[in-house]
């Protein structure tokens, strides 16, 4: 019994020390707000109001089409760069603009906007489409598996679609 009560406090220590850290400010792998996650339904109407062809898109492919990007990107919102930069919002992001990223100069003079055409291009030979770019990656040359990875970047990054136009 002695030898517990002397040892809790060198183990609640760490449990303390930890708790304190979570006062003040976020750090920059917590997101300052609370995450959304799609439920499945979401996910699903999601996928049908995307323009043709992406509407056909198949997300299971898609996400395992993808996994060969994972060694170098992540997808969710807050996620960390790694050698290549986190993709969440990707659509409609300026080519070589996310904050602390250290792009290519290719990529940084680029002067496009990234949407699921240019997108597209990129995916299937990313030396072809941008010469100067610093991504490693050979390509998808399959227009199937870069269809279904452009319909699950856009579901799972938090693309939203234009609001329809009122009648």
């Amino acid at each position: 019994m002695t030898r517990f009560a002397l040892a809790a406090p060198l183990l609640l220590a760490p449990i303390l020390a930890l708790a304190a850290c979570g006062e003040g400010e976020p750090s920059s792998t917590t997101p300052a707000k609370p995450v959304h996650v799609l439920s499945e339904t979401e996910k699903a109407t999601l996928l049908a109001s995307l323009p043709a062809p992406y509407n056909a898109g198949d997300l299971a492919n898609g996400r395992r089409t993808f996994a060969r990007c994972r060694s170098c990107h992540t997808i969710g919102e807050g996620g960390a760069d790694m050698t290549g930069p986190n993709l969440h919002g990707v659509f409609g992001r300026e080519a070589g603009a996310r904050p602390r990223y250290s792009y290519s100069n290719a990529l940084r003079n680029a002067n496009f906007v990234w949407d699921a055409e240019k997108l597209d291009h990129w995916l299937q030979n990313p030396r072809g489409f941008l010469p100067g770019n610093k991504m490693t990656f050979p390509g998808l040359p399959d227009a199937t598996d870069r269809r279904d990875v452009i319909a699950f970047l856009k579901v799972e990054t938090g693309y939203k679609p234009d609001p329809a136009p009122a009648s």
